[in-house]
């Protein structure tokens, strides 16, 4: 195969998938990861993908750049459930328990389980969300007792942002949050494009006893604009591929707790 037409399927591969490892594509070409390393790098100059820490990203995959709902809920489908029902097990079983669900694809995964599951339970389980989509999963779910914090609304996300969300959930402290992000780096750490929805995912990350971020592999290496919480503010991240090369290292300094769903 010609140089060029590997570049060329290698740039139709992070296209279509969002996201591709130096390890998954000099296992596929059979070549060395130097190799692959230099054709990501000549992409990357003709504007095709960026670079990230152990592979590359599409070159939409900006800091600013953020799919819309319709968009994100048809990618990588199995991931985020397998992700959803790994999150389900944490859950809080006892008669006091409190749980914050982040906007965001996965979340709502997990609010799509949550509900059936909750049918089971001898108590109602506090659910508190700033998400539309969350919130009309959840609405009228049996053993639920649903909050939803105010706020104005991002069409983007269908979150509510702003100072009226971040303050009451400054009154809260749940028993977990399940947080979703844009990125999560070795040295960033979580990051989301938009300034407001950052404020509130902090607010969450802030306030409650057990933070879980829920990240399929597409979010590893990736940052965004806007810093919302270090490493060690995270206790357990859920992912669906095995963080390698430096955010490996950042996560077990940061005693975070990796599940791989």
């Amino acid at each position: 195969m010609f140089a060029e037409e590997r570049q060329l399927r290698i740039a139709r591969w992070v296209t279509d998938s969002g996201r591709v490892s130096v390890g998954e594509l000099a296992s596929a070409f059979d070549l060395t990861q130097e190799t692959i390393r230099r054709d990501l790098s000549l992409l990357e100059n003709e504007g095709v993908l960026r670079r990230v820490h152990g592979g590359a990203v599409a070159a939409n995959r900006v800091s600013l750049a953020e799919a819309s709902l319709p968009e994100r809920q048809n990618r990588n489908v199995d991931a985020k459930a397998r992700i959803a029902e790994a999150a389900l097990a944490l859950v809080p079983t006892s008669a006091t328990g409190s749980v914050v669900l982040d906007a965001g694809t996965t979340t709502t995964a997990l609010a799509a389980q949550l509900g059936p599951a909750c049918a089971n339970r001898g108590t109602a389980l506090l659910l508190i969300t700033n998400a539309l989509p969350v919130a009309s999963a959840l609405t009228g779910a049996p053993n639920v007792d649903l909050e939803v914090l105010g706020g104005r609304i991002r069409p983007t996300t269908g979150a509510a942002v702003g100072p009226v969300a971040v303050e009451r959930m400054s009154r809260l402290r749940p028993d977990i949050a399940f947080v979703g992000t844009n990125g999560i780096d070795a040295t960033f750490g979580l990051s989301t494009p938009d300034a407001q929805e950052a404020s509130i995912k902090s607010a969450f990350v802030r306030s409650a006893h057990r933070v879980v971020v829920l990240a399929d592999a597409t979010k590893l290496g990736v940052t965004a604009l806007v810093q919302f919480a270090e490493l060690d503010a995270v206790d357990t991240l859920i992912t669906d591929t095995e963080p390698t090369g430096t955010l490996r290292e950042a996560l077990h300094e940061a005693e975070v707790e990796v599940l791989v769903a």
